[in-house]
């Protein structure tokens, strides 16, 4: 298991992509249920607002530092992390590992139509694995109990932030031996319907002003990475006191 270092009450796991993925594929083998969440700067700054929500976000075998923001926080505290460990690219890495080794995937999350483009291009890329199933992200009814039938090695579950992890929380007991990773938007880039942002903006840390660039409405919510710096800062400060 990994070292924890904690920003503003969420306990993340330092470890780099390649060392998750290969943890999280070693979990498969073993066929030890597991827990994954992702959470940038901007989900730690809603969840922190409520007790019951960060415990569940801690609750986690694997939290990631999906975002720089929380790359740069732990930076502040003198707790430096190796570096940002995105849930697309530790799904992806998992996805390759997977090929190799025939690992099961289902994917839950989005609309019917993107769970559908999602699975074609992802049979296309990685021919070794298998999708044993979809469900789309919209339904009232509950699915856990048909989502544990197909018997995953990985779920992916792309339903948004509160939404997946509370999902996964509540229904990973129907499982066994099942690797969960709870990825947000994912779904949409592997049917590209969204694309990632240039590999030179990523290696710059600079995904979220390509977002912001594709995305102008997201201003208001781009600012919750500057509150949640300052209230890391402010953290930092209370600790000297």
């Amino acid at each position: 298991m990994f070292e924890k270092v904690t920003v503003l009450g969420a306990q993340i796991s330092n470890g780099t992509i390649e060392e998750i993925a290969d943890f999280l594929a070693e979990r498969v083998r073993q066929k030890k249920n597991t827990v994954v969440y992702t959470p940038n700067s901007e989900i730690i700054e809603q969840f922190r607002k409520d007790t019951s929500l960060m415990e569940l976000l801690n609750s986690a075998d694997v939290l990631t530092a999906d975002g720089i923001g929380v790359v740069y926080g732990a930076k502040i505290l003198g707790t430096p992390l190796k570096g940002r460990a995105a849930g697309y690219d530790i799904a992806c890495k998992l996805l390759e590992i997977g090929n190799r080794e025939g690992f099961r995937f289902f994917l839950y999350g989005s609309k019917e139509e993107v769970c559908q483009l999602a699975k074609e291009n992802l049979l296309k890329q990685y021919p070794g694995i298998q999708i044993v199933g979809t469900q789309n992200g919209y339904t009232k009814e509950p699915v856990g109990e048909k989502i544990a039938q197909t018997n995953p090695d990985v779920l992916f579950v792309c339903l948004g932030a509160k939404k997946q992890e509370e999902w996964i929380y509540h229904n990973k007991h129907l499982f066994s031996g099942t690797v969960f990773l709870g990825i947000g938007g994912s779904m949409d880039v592997f049917a590209g319907v969204v694309k990632r942002a240039p590999k030179i903006f990523i290696k710059l840390n600079l995904e979220w002003l390509y977002r912001l660039l594709k995305q102008p409405s997201r201003f208001v919510r781009m600012l919750a990475l500057p509150r949640f710096l300052w209230q890391v800062i402010l953290e930092k400060f209370k600790s000297k006191r």
